[in-house]
């Protein structure tokens, strides 16, 4: 078929249908030529027009007839020479990096690798053509209802937020129709948001959605790609979580999915991988960016630029110093937030990212652009502060405007409960939001997102019930995934019929869940976590798309109450902005007189001397917040005030029996919650001058008056317990 070629724009790149055609715009810094080639549903090559306008490095044009839903990939032509960078070669059909939808998957067998694979030099150049074996780019129609969507716009510091993957979500869960179950449309179904609001969480934080591929040495295994940290798409949410196809459908219910998540309150956070792609190094395929222009795109070894740089431990890292790279990155960002309506991202290996020559800088130039841009001036942003780079571990040293995954609340939070010593003084740290990390550049205590597990690592119920990884399923012989010192499983390795143990267990559980909704700070739940979903000890499932990693959602009456538990927690957290302050703590005087903003607490009730806090024998403490000393307004601009809180934690094996040191502003304590109690750990009830901490539990309290013995409980108030 002969096309109608026009001159067409060079910006916006990528596919873009009018009323005329479709505008095609690529860049290309060291191409010498340009084709975009047209299949049918088939995957039938059609036609192949080359595109002759070149401006700017960015070779355009619009194509008449070209419409929504059309499939296309581009063949680049130019210099091939590896052993300077250049990898160009016209055989194979390549994705477009501004594709916002793709269809199909890499097929391995194809001839998808530029050189001769079956000699391993990656200096021989592959002449087979792989189109039949490449995923399609999509020409995808505009046009969507956002029918008046207001995102939330949850404040950080008000924020709850929910790991959790758009499959493993929903895929066996009953009250989600068969059709729909591990989709966009599962995760949108009103099953799926009454048990999100139900929990309380203000937002899904979702493992990557951004278009990814199932590496060739797992597809050999039966294995899948099952995380998504593999990205070949910047711009394509992810096909297979789609009920309506790949070609395009997957765009209008990602946005649907947004849309109803939006209408019940639920922010959406996507953990987008801008560090690596799926191309892997010297010796990996040829999909899009490497043929496209592969020194523009990747870090490569500046005296032999054939090899590439990782600083990721996946084979190679986005050249983020190019400003055609940063702009494709800008681009994906403003994208996500302007037309599918996202509202924050999790950048994961985000020091990679820092990295202007090989140290990490806090002012390079894509932080420096991102703080620029009004686009993402209200959007959330938070940094996975780290890589597998030299230098890499930057927990605490991001710029403000970022949140961090906080790397050492997880590993001092696990260690203090399992009763390792000397933990007391860095406990108190994560407790009160890690001012010692963010206090003293600019940032609040909701810069650091609290976590205790996440979807890389043991999930809680695994982390208290094996004592090493079980990863045999993975292939690896079980060396791959962190050696984790810091699970703890109380005398039996997976489950058991022992009660005790089952018992201390739930109570080891019901400890880090309380530690992390009473922290300073913003609290990330790892999805599953509140059922106590087990993967039976894997603690790297990042190829299991099965039941491992599903969630099972046959409760029983154990997991029933662990759910329960955690929502009650959330709920509590929600209503009392003590327990999520916006600044740090500091002591106040007023009128010659001290006022506490927190007091720390040794058993006997008096304060903790100093003495005890590097101490490596001492672990048990109390910690006293002032519910009467916020400093922040309501919406109607009156002064809060909140309930006090009393907590008492005990690491140590045996029991421990706190005096209670006098309430800060006059009024009773009252007994709250203890986590020994598995029946009822919400005993709402006048408290005692002195209580017996159980073992590895933790005891709290409040200065809202508890109901007297045979009264009726007084109404609930704001904010109040």
């Amino acid at each position: 078929m002969q096309r109608t070629l026009l001159p067409g724009r060079p910006y916006p790149l990528g596919a873009k249908a009018n009323s005329k055609g479709t505008n095609f715009a690529l860049y290309s810094e060291h191409a010498t030529a340009v084709s975009v080639c047209f299949f049918d549903e088939k995957g039938v090559q059609t036609d192949c027009v080359a595109l002759k306008e070149r401006t700017a490095f960015t070779w355009h044009g619009l194509i008449r007839n070209i419409k929504p839903g059309q499939l296309y990939g581009y063949r680049v032509d130019g210099p091939w020479e590896p052993e300077k960078g250049m990898r160009f070669n016209a055989s194979k059909l390549l994705v477009d990096p501004y594709a916002e939808a793709i269809s199909g998957q890499v097929d391995w067998k194809a001839p998808v690798f530029a050189y001769k694979v079956e000699t391993g030099d990656d200096l021989q150049i592959c002449d087979k053509d792989s189109a039949n074996g490449m995923p399609k780019s999509v020409v995808v129609a505009q046009d969507f209802d956002w029918g008046g969507d207001c995102p939330p716009q949850t404040p950080l510091a008000d924020s709850v937020i929910y790991e959790v993957h758009v499959r493993g979500f929903s895929k066996t869960n009953p009250n989600v129709p068969e059709e729909l179950r591990g989709t966009y449309a599962g995760l949108a179904h009103p099953a799926s948001i009454d048990y999100l609001k139900k929990l309380g969480i203000t937002a899904v934080e979702l493992l990557p959605v951004h278009h990814f591929v199932d590496d060739g040495h797992l597809v050999d295994r039966g294995l899948t790609n099952y995380w998504g940290y593999n990205t070949l798409g910047y711009f394509a949410p992810e096909a297979r979580y789609s009920s309506c196809g790949d070609r395009g459908g997957q765009v209008g219910e990602f946005r649907e999915m947004v849309k109803a998540l939006h209408a019940a309150g639920i922010e959406v956070i996507l953990d987008v991988v801008y560090n690596h792609t799926c191309e892997g190094n010297h010796l990996g395929p040829s999909l899009s960016f490497k043929g496209i222009c592969n020194t523009t795109y990747y870090r490569l070894v500046e005296d032999n630029p054939r090899y590439y740089m990782d600083y990721t431990g996946t084979g190679n890292t986005l050249n983020v110093r190019n400003p055609q790279v940063l702009k494709l990155l800008m681009d994906s960002l403003r994208y996500w937030v302007t037309e599918m309506h996202v509202d924050g991202f999790r950048f994961d290996l985000a020091a990679t990212l820092a990295r202007e020559l090989h140290d990490v800088d806090r002012l390079s130039g894509f932080f420096d652009t991102i703080h620029q841009d009004p686009t993402l001036a209200d959007v959330k942003l938070i940094a996975e502060p780290w890589d597998v780079g030299e230098g890499g571990y930057q927990v605490g040293n991001f710029p403000v405007l970022w949140a961090e995954w906080n790397g050492k609340y997880r590993d001092t939070v696990r260690r203090f409960w399992k009763g390792d010593g000397g933990q007391l003084s860095d406990f108190a740290y994560r407790l009160t939001g890690s001012s010692d990390l963010y206090q003293y550049d600019g940032r609040k205590p909701y810069a650091s997102i609290n976590f205790i597990t996440a979807h890389d690592g043991f999930t809680l119920c695994d982390l208290v019930s094996y004592d090493g990884k079980h990863n045999e399923a993975n292939g690896d012989d079980n060396r791959d995934g962190t050696d984790d010192n810091d699970s703890w499983n109380m005398g039996a390795e997976g489950p058991t019929d022992d009660p005790a143990i089952n018992e201390m267990r739930e109570r080891q559980t019901r400890n880090f869940l309380t530690t992390l909704l009473f922290s300073q700070g913003v609290p990330m739940i790892a999805g599953g976590d509140e059922i106590a979903r087990s993967q039976r000890g894997n603690n790297n499932g990042y190829c299991q798309d099965n039941e491992l990693t599903w969630y099972d959602w046959k409760l029983d009456e154990r997991r029933t109450r662990l759910l329960e538990f955690t929502s009650r927690l959330v709920q509590m957290r929600r209503l009392h902005p003590n327990l999520h302050r916006r600044k740090f703590f500091q002591d106040r005087t007023v009128r010659n007189s001290v006022i506490r903003d927190i007091a720390w607490y040794s058993t006997d009730g008096n304060e903790m001397p100093e003495e005890a806090w590097n101490s490596g024998w001492v672990r048990s403490m109390g910690m006293m917040l002032n519910g009467k000393t916020l400093q922040i307004s309501d919406d109607e601009g009156a002064s809060v005030q909140d309930d006090s809180f009393l907590l008492f934690v005990n690491a140590s094996h045996e029991g421990v029996e706190f005096t209670l040191p006098p309430p800060p502003n006059g009024s009773p304590w009252s007994h709250l919650i203890n986590t020994e109690n598995i029946n009822d750990p919400f005993d709402f009830r006048e408290a005692n001058e002195k209580v017996i901490v159980g073992g590895r539990s933790m005891v709290v309290f409040c200065d809202h008056p508890a109901p007297k013995a045979d009264a009726p409980e007084p109404k609930k108030q704001k904010g109040k317990s």
